[in-house]
């Protein structure tokens, strides 16, 4: 009789799990959306737009319709903070689900609005596109269309920030430290909102894009590396120097060691690599950020 009930037991645990798992697939499902950064293609690709992407386990290849892929909070728990996301790879691939979904889904337990970004690849084999033209004109444009479309997703518009991992942190250095301005005359009102961050959030980041002297506007940063990650720690304490002298706010930190690419860190045999998220939601606590904003419309959507 006892192995019975547990037997049973064990059956009715599989089963609530399974119901478990699929409303969990089912909620992911609802909480994220695909967005197309140009609705005709990006400049310069258009003809490519339909071609498919290329993807398997951890990296994805082939973008030539850069996208952004939205994964929002639990209905009701919206602060109204938003953040762009742009994932590493050295402009060859893009590991977009450890940098790009597996944090913006993090972001939303926060009550954040993420935006994981598909930007196209300047060093991918036989790519025709370059950083300073193509890739830079998709990491714009995906600051303009989230603040464009602020109050129809529920956001504020004046907390809208962007994170950069690895070579995803060259692109948020790109619009922190030296934005395309906004055109007021454009006919695509996308064009005529301004695209820089009003914060941003650097983990390793490479270097291309960042200048040696900062402009005096730079956004509040959040900056995080491990010390034995040689060329990320040096940009990151080059930059928290510059930081310095402007008077801006910036916070760093310099693991003992973790090396590059940690990700979220959870995959990490060290314990600080694994906890160091929850240094990134105290940043954004003290910085009001996780806080409700007054008023936020509601949701079209």
């Amino acid at each position: 009789m006892r192995f019975l009930k547990t037997r049973l037991g064990a059956k009715w645990l599989s089963v609530c799990a399974c119901i478990v798992g699929f409303l969990a697939l089912g909620r992911a499902a609802r909480s994220s959306e695909v967005i197309p950064l140009w609705s005709n293609g990006a400049p310069g690709s258009q003809a490519r737009r339909h071609e498919s992407e290329q993807s398997k386990d951890w990296w994805v290849r082939n973008i030539h319709n850069p996208s952004l892929t939205v994964v929002r909070p639990e209905p009701g728990k919206a602060n109204g903070t938003a953040v762009v996301i742009a994932p590493g790879g050295g402009h060859r691939e893009l590991v977009f689900k450890a940098e790009g979904l597996e944090p913006a889904e993090y972001l939303a337990k926060l009550g954040v609005t993420a935006f994981a970004l598909k930007y196209r690849l300047a060093r991918e084999a036989g790519s025709s596109y370059t950083l300073d033209e193509h890739v830079s004109a998709d990491v714009h444009r995906a600051m303009r269309l989230v603040r464009s479309n602020a109050a129809q997703w529920g956001l504020d518009p004046a907390r809208i920030g962007i994170m950069g991992w690895s070579a995803g942190g060259e692109l948020a250095a790109m619009v922190a430290y030296r934005p395309i301005p906004a055109n007021p005359n454009a006919n695509d009102p996308i064009d005529r909102v301004s695209a820089a961050p009003d914060f941003q959030i650097l983990i390793y980041p490479g270097s291309y894009g960042i200048p040696q002297e900062l402009p005096a506007t730079s956004p509040p940063a959040f900056f995080l590396a491990a010390k034995d990650d040689e060329h990320p720690a040096q940009t990151l304490i080059h930059l928290t120097e510059q930081y310095r002298k402007l008077n801006r706010p910036a916070e760093l930190h310099l693991l003992p060691q973790g090396g590059h690419a940690f990700n979220m860190g959870q995959r990490s045999e060290y314990a600080a690599v694994r906890e160091w998220p929850q240094l990134l939601v105290d940043w954004l606590k003290d910085r009001g950020l996780l806080d409700r904003a007054p008023v936020i419309k509601p949701s079209a959507t």
